[in-house]
């Protein structure tokens, strides 16, 4: 009671297969898998920008500092 036997999944298959034909479900599949792979993609770009900032900020960190300008004092006396 309150869980679906493999008869009620098959009997919505077939139903949403009758109303929408085996065409409009494959196409709608196929751009389900467009959006993942798109997603996955999009993640791996992410992980590899934020490593290329991680590695350019450890450079700058590790740049020499500018030496500090020389002052010259005048004596008036």
């Amino acid at each position: 009671m309150g869980s679906f036997s493999i008869w009620h999944w098959l009997v919505v298959l077939g139903i949403v297969l009758v109303l929408f034909g085996s065409n409009k479900v494959s196409s709608l599949m196929g751009e389900f898998g467009k959006g993942i792979k798109s997603f996955k993609q999009n993640i791996a770009d992410d992980d590899s920008k934020k490593a290329a900032d991680a590695s350019m900020a450890n450079s700058s960190l590790n740049a020499p500092l500018p030496e500090p300008a020389k002052t010259t004092t005048v004596n008036n006396g």
